[in-house]
């Protein structure tokens, strides 16, 4: 048997709990706070996420962070309807395809190596992988919470394969709050699961371990008389130690004689693909297709003007970005701490913070300076996905400051944080490479005639995005103001707005073009650091924005 978590649909881009949390925590800011949604967009955002989550805190009614309901009760204060909680669920999963490892498990249940499939989520992409893999509905039998007599008459009669879903919608509401029926089908379902561990095995794989029913449930099951007689394997990704509930498990199991342990792996898809390379004789058509798909075409170059795009696009493609950081256990606290602990070095270190513990780019003397006053228990290698950098999460806030101090370093530039934005402006405006944009937009920095204490400089304001299965590299020209006050914020304003108000295609045409151009450099990598740093960020933009033409037929 397999029991199958959030971490198995992340690359698909069906959003983690985790990071549902933080949705939730967003949306209650802006309701409660009555701000633009904008300034709080970015939350993979240090800064942005500490305002969210000083505020949750200071209210002082929901759980503390990583409690086991802190999930459905930010759910239910974010979305108090029940009906709205399961069309943002829908809104989640709709348009998600299976990824590689979903049809890698299909493959197994269709060849009898995986008879049934418990799992958390409320997702259709083990269904989906199904249906390719044996080419048609109907031989998967999938049951809901609601339904709790369907799963032990399938299970008793071996109508295999079987995907048992052990919260459905209940992942929307909390336990307390359901009807008594409700938690009698959740109480049913969970010795249903005790009852088939005597009799099966099992691999866990993308469950972090934190749902308190069915980790009652997996250790009850070590209470039989034959707990796992087919081995208990719990799949872990990250260098980070599994939850102490999980580590006690594996013990309790280690100590009643199953098979089995903690796996280390890097990710579904890639252990799924290690383990269909070593059963031989499988049908993996299916499999090959998926491989062989091609999700985007590219547009061919721009020709004359009868090739002319029809959209330039403000985005360059991400090439290449870092496969591996530094990941730091101790004893720190949270966003904040990580900041306030690297201003205090002065070190040059790009830091977050993500369960794991503290993820870093740096030299390793830096980043050990930085961190050993909080007790460094460990000091490894943490993989960096590009799946991963599908939402907007901490790994995806620590690329773009990486990018940031990288384009800073290599191209000139001076980067300037102002809450969700950074702001990138020529470091020396009078160096000869600003003479190109000096002739588009005339002056490149000045004073404000109405408040001279204003300063402006021409700039552009970055971000990373995902689009197409690619990271991308936002950029967007902007008047960048110092030294704005309430008094002077509506003649900054009024300013910004009369010096772009002329920039019609030709002009901005022009410069997409230069700030492409120099963003991208010719190709080759930028380092953030670049001064032997044992770990250092190294990026590679494409060469030319994106842009959208016309096909041939």
């Amino acid at each position: 048997m397999w029991l199958l978590g959030a971490g198995g649909s992340a690359a698909a881009g069906i959003p983690t709990a985790w990071d549902l949390i933080w949705h939730f925590k967003r949306e209650l800011y802006i309701s409660k706070r009555r701000v633009a949604r904008r300034l709080v967009e970015d939350l993979g955002n240090p800064a942005v996420r500490r305002s969210i989550e000083s505020f949750i805190d200071s209210l002082g009614q929901f759980p503390p962070a990583d409690a086991p309901d802190e999930y459905a009760a930010l759910f239910e204060a974010a979305y108090p309807s029940e009906a709205d909680r399961r069309t943002l669920l829908e809104s989640k999963i709709r348009g998600a395809k299976p990824s590689y490892g979903h049809i890698a498990l299909a493959t197994l249940m269709r060849a009898d190596r995986a008879r049934c499939v418990w799992t958390t989520n409320f997702d259709p992409l083990l269904a989906d992988a199904c249906a390719k893999v044996y080419d048609g509905t109907g031989f998967l039998t999938t049951v809901a919470l609601d339904a709790p007599g369907l799963a032990e008459e399938v299970i008793n009669e071996e109508r295999w394969p079987v995907e048992i879903k052990l919260h459905g919608d209940f992942r929307s509401r909390r336990l307390k709050n359901s009807s008594e029926e409700l938690r009698t089908q959740d109480a049913h379902l969970r010795r249903l699961l005790v009852a088939a561990c005597g009799r099966s095995g099992l691999v866990v794989v993308g469950y972090s371990g934190r749902d308190d029913s069915v980790m009652d449930a997996l250790e009850e099951a070590l209470e039989g008389p034959t707990p796992f007689p087919g081995g208990l394997f719990w799949l872990h990704r990250g260098l980070a130690a599994p939850l102490p509930r999980v580590r006690q498990l594996l013990k309790r199991a280690a100590t009643a004689g199953v098979d089995g342990g903690l796996v280390p792996i890097e990710s579904f898809d890639e252990v799924m693909q290690d383990l269909i390379r070593q059963i031989p004789g499988l049908n993996t058509s299916a499999l090959d297709a998926f491989a062989a798909r091609s999700v985007v075409s590219d547009a061919p170059k721009a020709r004359g003007s009868r090739s002319y795009p029809v959209l330039r696009l403000n985005a360059i493609e991400v090439a290449a970005m870092p496969s591996v950081c530094r990941v730091v256990d101790c004893a720190i606290g949270g966003h904040a701490d990580v900041r306030d602990a690297v201003a205090a070095v002065g070190a040059a270190v790009v830091a977050t913070r993500v369960r794991a513990g503290v993820l870093a780019f740096g030299a390793d003397a830096a980043v050990r300076r930085t961190f050993e006053p909080f007790g460094i228990k460990t000091f490894d290698l943490y993989a960096l996905h590009l799946n991963r950098m599908r939402v907007a999460s901490q790994e995806r806030g620590l690329l773009r400051d990486a990018l940031t101090r990288a384009l800073a370093r290599e191209r000139g530039l001076a980067a300037t944080r102002r809450g969700a934005e950074v702001l990138l402006t020529p470091a020396d405006p009078e160096d000869p490479q600003w003479a190109p944009l000096r002739g588009i937009v005339g002056e490149l920095e000045g004073t404000l005639p109405s408040c001279p204490e204003v300063a402006w400089r021409e700039g552009v304001s970055t971000r990373l995005d995902w689009a197409d299965g690619r990271l991308w590299l936002l950029f967007e020209p902007r008047t960048v103001f110092d030294g704005v006050t309430a008094g002077s914020k509506a003649a900054a304003t009024d300013f910004a707005r009369e010096r772009t108000a002329r920039r019609y295609n030709r002009v901005l045409s022009q410069l997409i073009s230069f700030w492409a151009a120099l963003l991208a450099g010719d190709g080759r990598e930028m380092r953030a650091f670049g001064d032997g740093a044992n770990v250092d960020a190294v990026f590679r933009l494409g060469t030319r924005p994106a842009f959208s033409g016309r096909t041939r037929e």
